[in-house]
């Protein structure tokens, strides 16, 4: 799980992921704020999501998941599969077997997971969108995806 600001991602130490399984997933829960903390990034600011740039930066393939929840919503507000209003979580990437690996976890952590599609969708549950921190359903998620245009929120452009 590659959880840092942003902007620390590329320091992380080379060949951290030397070693690991076969097969191993990685889960991107960054989060870009170029205001805020992380600077300017300008292949984020060019058009890459996040995650694809994470990605790029890691040398390894990404889900992008969990980045859209209050941390304390994530540790408290978990519930059993098939009760009404449980939060959904979305997953974006581009391998269909790494997501459903990533939905498993979600359900198991008590959430219900919605496959959002390829990471370079991505971009849809990044800070300022309407799935953003919003502890929405999956239909809530689903609909806000829709709602979300292309164009990134004042305060999240460097």
């Amino acid at each position: 799980m590659v959880t840092v600001p942003e902007k620390s991602v590329p320091d992380l130490p080379a060949g951290f992921l030397t070693g690991a399984a076969e097969g191993s997933v990685v889960i991107d829960t960054c989060n870009y704020y170029p205001k805020q903390r992380d600077g300017r990034i300008a292949a984020i600011e060019d058009g890459l999501t996040e995650s694809e740039w994470v990605a790029q930066q890691i040398g390894h393939a990404v889900v992008k998941a969990f980045n859209n929840i209050h941390y304390v919503h994530l540790l408290e507000n978990g519930l059993p599969a098939g009760t009404p209003g449980r939060i959904a979580l979305p997953i974006a990437g581009d391998s269909a077997a790494d997501k459903a690996i990533v939905a498993r976890l979600v359900d198991e952590l008590g959430f219900d997971p919605v496959d959002t599609g390829s990471l370079s969708e991505s971009w849809r549950q990044e800070p300022g969108h309407p799935a953003y921190v919003a502890d929405l359903d999956s239909e809530g998620v689903r609909q806000a995806f829709a709602e979300a245009t292309h164009e990134r929120p004042a305060d999240h452009i460097a």
